[in-house]
């Protein structure tokens, strides 16, 4: 690792998919620790409007580029944290190619970049790399039991290609490179056409319509905060040494979908009513990380629970709503999918 006692604590770092949910939330941690950050997003799902705040501060920069394309830097990198892809299941299969590419070609092309400055890499991977997990619950030593031709697979299997490539090149020892398998994450700034399950449900009770759940909902997950994954991903790119493989970051605590939504509901104060659907193709039936490992080696716990994230969430959508300034800024199609949205097949991730 390169010498940056000269600039003290101060880092040069990079982030793509930067104006996404999780990225902006990021960008901003990382500016409060006082490092100069470079926000790289192609705007398929990231907005402009996630990091608006930050654009005043003269150690930001927004750069929009797709990291299927290469990138240099015009400074010296310490630090690259990639969180570059689509990460809802309507989102990732809208262009299933370009999602694939995105986790095996962009992550070639920004590991190449980080060799080229001899920066630190964190690798955002997923809990999709388990699949409908045979083992509950999921430790990062089980190897999954994913579809590698389903309509999954495009980010499944190329989440877990992307871990190849990065454990590739740390055999080869030509960089420090860190995985975080992320499990579900929600928070403010989640988009209300996302298509996962908690804007989903928060979006349709908001707006009266009826809340979709596959199945009977008797389908298991577990909600990470967004504040408690974006310090479990500054805890895992600054330990030291690096960990021996990917690391779990997620909330352990374990609901049904149908026990999320009778709590948006209660939440909300909606009397939608709840309709069942037909189970998605590969979805899976539970998920919940074990994070003895993050625990252990990062000293990360999540601290908020779902009901104190929910409420800063379900605020953060009535805002959205009741905001119509927002109509002019983004658009009428925005807030007609808002009011009359139905949730898609494969959203509960």
């Amino acid at each position: 690792m390169k010498d940056t006692s000269a600039r003290g604590d101060r880092l040069h770092v990079l982030v793509t998919g930067g104006a996404g949910f999780v990225g902006s939330h990021l960008c901003a941690a990382l500016l409060a620790q006082g490092h100069r950050v470079t926000c790289l997003d192609n705007f398929f799902t990231g907005k402009r409007d996630n990091v608006a705040a930050l654009l005043a501060d003269p150690r930001f920069t927004l750069v929009e580029h797709d990291v299927c394309e290469p990138y240099e830097a015009d400074a010296p990198l310490d630090r690259l944290y990639n969180l570059a892809c689509a990460a809802s299941p309507p989102r990732y299969q809208a262009d299933p190619v370009h999602t694939m590419m995105t986790c095996v070609l962009g992550v070639g092309n920004m590991l190449a970049l980080a060799e080229r400055h001899g920066a630190r890499v964190l690798q955002a991977s997923t809990s999709e790399v388990y699949g409908d997990p045979a083992e509950h619950p999921q430790r990062e030593s089980y190897r999954g039991n994913v579809s590698c031709t389903g309509p999954r697979a495009c980010y499944d299997e190329g989440k877990r290609a992307a871990e190849t490539l990065c454990f590739d090149i740390v055999r080869q020892a030509r960089l420090d490179v860190r995985v975080a398998r992320i499990f579900n994450t929600y928070g403010p700034r989640m988009q209300p056409d996302d298509g996962r399950v908690i804007s989903n449900l928060v979006v349709q009770a908001l707006a009266g319509r009826r809340l979709s759940i596959y199945g009977e909902g008797n389908q298991t997950r577990s909600f990470c905060y967004v504040t408690d994954l974006v310090r479990g991903l500054l805890a895992l790119m600054e330990v030291d040494p690096a960990p021996q493989g990917p690391v779990n970051l997620g909330n352990p605590d374990e609901y049904t979908i149908r026990e999320l939504a009778e709590t948006v509901l209660r939440m909300t104060g909606s009397a939608s009513p709840i309709a069942h659907l037909p189970i998605p193709k590969d979805d899976p039936a539970r998920r919940r990380p074990d994070i003895s490992l993050a625990a252990r080696h990062l000293g990360w716990q999540p601290r908020v629970g779902l009901e104190e994230g929910l409420c800063e969430t379900i605020a953060h959508f009535r805002a959205l709503r009741d905001d119509r300034s927002s109509v002019e800024v983004d658009g009428p199609v925005r807030w007609r999918q808002f009011s009359g949205m139905r949730q898609r097949a494969g959203s509960l991730e």
